[in-house]
């Protein structure tokens, strides 16, 4: 008799993305259904008191806390590529874990994983010595025994981790497009989000069930990920997340925090 084993998915939002008295995320609501949490740490968004009350919230949930690290773009968001010198950019990296990890401790938990946001997260797929700037900032910020760091799949960030002795782990976007090589489409070209829930939901259940997505071109491309993105911007996100954790179960898909 063959022994079916389910499919395994985690399910990370990027929160505390505001500053000040300007708020983007709907947290609270984001917690209730999330198993890991990426925290923004003060570069691209997020402010002292934000990431203390998202840790806070995270911890009284059972969520796991990573830092989102970025370049530092409160400006842009951090989504404009910027050409850091690879020393700084580790000890930008180490100093956002770093402050992140105050508040996770403070509230009863720790900083469990590292995940790139936006234009570095991008930068790191191609781009080597971004990629090994990004790694050494986690080794100097969690020592000899580092920290999971999340990237997408077959990027160098990834080969980078894995090389540094870090558990790698790749992640899935169900609401971004993606090219046949298995990249995303960036933001600014027509299509590169999907807006339509029913498309949203379907793939993000494509995507752990089956371990594909369709490209933009129409193509099937393999996308094996141990984590699926449910981004915290996005109008309606919470509901949008119920949905696709509702999906997800109903699939016989098991939502659980990755090791």
């Amino acid at each position: 008799m063959v022994s079916m084993i389910a499919p395994l998915i985690d399910l990370n939002a990027d929160l505390g993305e505001g500053f000040g008295r300007w708020t983007l995320t709907d947290d609270e609501a984001l917690l209730s259904v999330v198993t890991s949490a990426n925290v923004a740490c003060g570069f691209h968004a997020g402010d002292p008191s934000i990431m203390r009350r998202v840790c806070e919230l995270a911890a009284e949930r059972g969520v796991r806390i990573g830092a989102q690290v970025s370049y530092r773009d409160l400006a842009g968001f951090g989504r404009r590529s910027m050409d850091v010198p690879a020393g700084e950019l580790a000890d930008e990296v180490a100093y956002q874990i770093g402050a992140l990890e105050v508040f996770a401790r403070a509230a009863g938990s720790r900083v469990s994983y590292v995940k790139p946001h936006g234009a570095l997260y991008n930068r790191t797929v191609h781009d080597a010595d971004q990629a090994g700037a990004v790694i050494a900032g986690v080794r100097l910020a969690a020592g000899a025994a580092g920290l999971p760091v999340l990237g997408l799949p077959g990027s160098l960030l990834l080969a980078a981790a894995g090389a540094a002795g870090l558990t790698a782990v790749p992640e899935a976007f169900a609401d971004r497009a993606y090219t046949p090589a298995g990249t995303l489409v960036p933001r600014g070209e027509p299509g590169a989000v999907l807006h339509d829930p029913e498309a949203v939901v379907a793939r993000a259940v494509a995507m752990a069930a089956e371990g594909a997505v369709t490209a933009a071109d129409g193509s099937s491309v393999a996308l094996r990920a141990r984590s699926l993105c449910l981004h915290g911007d996005t109008p309606g996100a919470a509901g949008l997340a119920r949905r696709v954790r509702g999906a997800l179960g109903a699939a016989g898909v098991r939502v659980e925090a990755f090791a």
